[in-house]
């Protein structure tokens, strides 16, 4: 067309030749530059709907460090480190497009958007990066270097990944030129694409974040479905059998996982709630720190409970162990020593190897329990009384077995003056010591510590009447006769009425005097 001499016509027709495909790639360029607006805004919907799920996730994630610290809480601070590093860098995208947003009219208009003076002016000068772009580069290097810090060594793929997204060593044209990343990617491009360049980076650093929440997630259930948490534990009816009987029992996994613990824990030992100091969670086991008991099978009771996306979750306990008595101890018992005390509570314990307290009986006249294996006997009148005992087996077998007891009256007592009896003499004192004494008495050798109140006594000055006191001290005229004793002279407290303390209807033998010698 450039050639020759051409008429007026051809040349006319040459020109709009010309301005035809000046249209077409006009035309062209503006369809590419909508296309790329398009894109972001498919772009960010999608980073809105991730960030939603990523959201959903750390919310679900901190319940479940709440409800299992031990399990999920390293977890959750590297999920905390991925979701910092993430905002920080995603706000500073934003506030990169935001900027350059505000030299536009109107965000909308894609094919207007078609310049590239304010990113070539922001990030390059003089053909090397600006400060802004050196900026640039070193956010994009703090968030692929932060995140590989944290994940580096747990998730290598995932981490390589990050590596590769977020590169920003010089790469080579089509043309085999190496160029800046800055520059390979940003200078000279259409500000729309810029943006949609901008937004995708966007999208890979939540899409980057989700992938790594979820494979943290996956990683720890999985850590604590592996076969490795499990031990093998023997379930059976009953915790004791009997020689010849079937044995029943079975063999069943149970976890051993250190980091799975009950939030809570509700037991029992036989009905009676253990308290905080009667166990410890240690390994993710619940370890019992309680007495084995009295001989017999012993229940515990109760629940686990676990907290699962903030509700309770309990896991039933009923569980038992059974108590013997050690087989190396003899049993040694004087014949003549089957002995109860009238007028005192006799404490008992009664019980029959091998079987649980609550299925033992015990009977016989002043016989009451008290609790598990101990009886209380209150005998009443005759010399003899005889205690039954009887309980059934775990397989239905009954025992019954018969004693036979003496019953006894409590000893005479003895008189004492200031707690002391004379050990069979006299009680040596001074005058003004015996006015201001007590009278008592007293149960030496007894195997029960019975507190006696003295009612009443007769006091003897030799040579003087005899004087009849109520209560336990010497009264006006006990005191006037003492007054008018000599020196060495012994006097006598005889008749001495006492009664037990809470069983005042038993009468007591006759209470030995007492003799008292002045020492001045």
């Amino acid at each position: 067309m450039a050639g020759g001499k051409q008429s007026p016509r051809q040349k006319m027709i040459n020109l709009m030749y010309l301005v035809f495909i000046a249209m077409l790639a006009l035309n062209m360029s503006k369809e590419v530059l909508s296309a790329f607006g398009l894109m972001n805004e498919k772009l960010t919907s999608a980073n809105v709907a991730t960030q939603q799920r990523n959201d959903a996730f750390m919310a679900s994630l901190a319940t479940k460090a709440s409800e299992q610290p031990e399990q999920y809480g390293t977890v959750k601070a590297d999920a905390d480190k991925i979701e910092a590093l993430s905002d920080e860098f995603n706000s500073y995208l934003e506030t990169v497009k935001s900027e350059m947003m505000a030299t536009v009219d109107d965000p909308n208009a894609y094919e207007e958007q078609d310049k590239a003076d304010y990113f070539d002016q922001k990030f390059f000068r003089g053909g090397k990066l600006s400060p802004e772009g050196e900026e640039f580069v070193a956010q994009v290097d703090k968030y692929r270097e932060g995140v590989v810090a944290v994940i580096g060594q747990k998730y290598p793929a995932i981490a390589s990944n990050v590596k590769q997204q977020f590169g920003t060593e010089p790469v080579k044209s089509t043309e085999g030129v190496e160029k800046e990343w800055l520059s390979y990617n940003f200078e000279g491009f259409p500000l729309v694409a810029t943006r949609t360049k901008l937004t995708q980076m966007q999208a890979d650093i939540k899409t980057t974040e989700s992938e790594m929440l979820s494979q943290m997630l996956a990683g720890q259930q999985a850590a604590a479905l592996s076969f490795t948490q499990y031990n093998t534990l023997l379930e059976s009816t009953k915790s004791a059998y009997y020689s010849g009987e079937q044995f029943d029992g079975g063999i069943v996994l149970g976890r051993k996982d250190p980091n799975t613990k009950p939030n809570r824990v509700e037991l029992t030992l036989d009905g009676r709630p253990l308290s905080e100091d009667q166990y410890a969670i240690e390994n993710g086991k619940v370890m019992l720190k309680i007495s084995a008991g009295a001989p017999g099978d012993h229940k515990i009771e109760g629940n686990l409970i676990f907290l699962e996306n903030g509700e309770e979750k309990e896991i039933p306990v009923s569980v038992g162990f059974s108590t013997i008595t050690k087989p190396n101890a003899a049993v040694i018992s004087a014949d003549k020593m089957n002995v109860v005390y009238r007028g005192v509570s006799n404490p008992m314990t009664i019980s029959i190897p091998g079987i649980p307290d609550n299925k033992v009986n015990a009977s016989a006249p002043g016989l009451s329990k008290s609790s598990g294996s101990g009886y209380v006997m209150r005998p009443g009148s005759g010399r003899e009384v005889t205690i039954t005992a009887s309980g059934t087996m775990p397989d239905g077998q009954s025992i019954s077995t018969k004693s036979v007891f003496r019953i006894k009256d409590i000893p005479r007592p003895t008189g004492t003056v200031r707690g002391e009896d004379g050990n069979g003499g006299a009680v040596r004192m001074e005058r003004q010591g015996l006015e201001i004494a007590s009278v008592g008495a007293a149960l030496p050798d007894f195997d029960f510590d019975l507190k006696l109140n003295v009612t009443g006594f007769s006091f003897k000055v030799s040579g003087q009447p005899t004087i009849k006191i109520n209560g336990s001290r010497l009264n006006d005229a006990a005191k006037s006769a003492l007054r008018r004793a000599g020196r060495g002279e012994t006097v006598q407290i005889y008749d001495i009425n006492a009664k037990i303390d809470g069983n005042s209807d038993y009468l007591l033998k006759k209470i030995s005097p007492v003799f008292v010698e002045l020492t001045n």
